[in-house]
């Protein structure tokens, strides 16, 4: 799954376009590595978003294969860091 579709349906970030643009930025890490909108995602993957006032580091436990419900998302990702 796309790191922008990830982000959105995991709702670590509200919004598609707004995932975009935090990528392009440079504020999202996979694996300590810059990534691109586009960057595929696979489990066990350690997600990185530098948000205005914080950062926050999750790992990837489950890609899901469409959207999910508000109650699933938290099932998607583990906190690191916060």
């Amino acid at each position: 799954m796309r790191l922008d579709k990830f982000l959105k349906v995991s709702r670590l970030i509200k919004r598609r376009t707004v995932a975009n643009e935090v990528s392009d930025m440079g504020r999202v890490f996979v694996n300590n590595n810059p990534a691109k909108p586009g960057k595929q995602l696979k489990e066990g993957d350690i997600l990185t978003i530098e948000y205005a006032n914080r950062d926050l580091s999750v790992k990837i436990l489950k890609i899901p294969t469409g959207n999910v419900s508000i109650q699933e998302a938290p099932a998607l990702y583990e906190i690191i860091a916060e």
